[in-house]
């Protein structure tokens, strides 16, 4: 790769964007980086922690400030939070510093893979977390489509061909 581009993963919870993003970046011979373990490292607590501690609003401003430094960086793949899309600014940095790939995922499989994550406080301790899935869905994935360059569906399919398939549609 000539020119070091970034990546930036997009989507909700349970797309696989931490599993895909650390594949991706291994294949490209980038560096990867996730924002809430990034968050988890500064803090030196679990996000669910910093939810109950500070809020969803506390933990979304440490979000975006993570995001708006990580960004700066060229050449790396970067895994965000369900809800960085959340702060237009974040958005907005995200949509000028690389290339946002979005992982739509079908709520199906985000239950499926969030069921048993204790580390997800906006669904651990929800009585319907199907109900929380499609509200966020509802308010987030028109949020996904604005900024993304490039939707790949991340339903079936193994992380490896999610990531030969990220290849193929950025052009890398």
């Amino acid at each position: 790769m000539a020119e070091k581009r970034n990546i930036f993963l997009v989507g909700p919870m349970g797309a696989g964007k931490s599993t895909i993003g650390r594949q991706l970046a291994r294949q490209l011979h980038l560096e990867f980086f996730d924002s809430d373990a990034e968050i988890e490292r500064r803090t030196g607590a679990d996000i669910a922690w910093v939810f109950e501690l500070e809020g969803e609003e506390g933990f979304r401003a440490r979000e975006e400030k993570v995001i708006e430094e990580l960004t700066e960086n060229t050449g790396i793949v970067l895994a965000t939070g369900g809800g960085s899309i959340l702060s237009k600014e974040s958005r907005n940095r995200l949509s000028a510093r690389g290339i946002v790939v979005y992982l739509q995922t079908p709520i199906e499989k985000q239950l499926a893979r969030t069921q048993r994550d204790k580390r997800r406080p906006l669904i651990a301790e929800a009585d319907d977390p199907r109900a929380v899935l499609e509200e966020l869905a509802e308010q987030r994935n028109p949020l996904y489509e604005e900024i993304a360059d490039v939707v790949v569906r991340t339903d079936e399919q193994s992380a490896k061909f999610v990531v030969d398939k990220i290849i193929e549609q950025v052009g890398l």
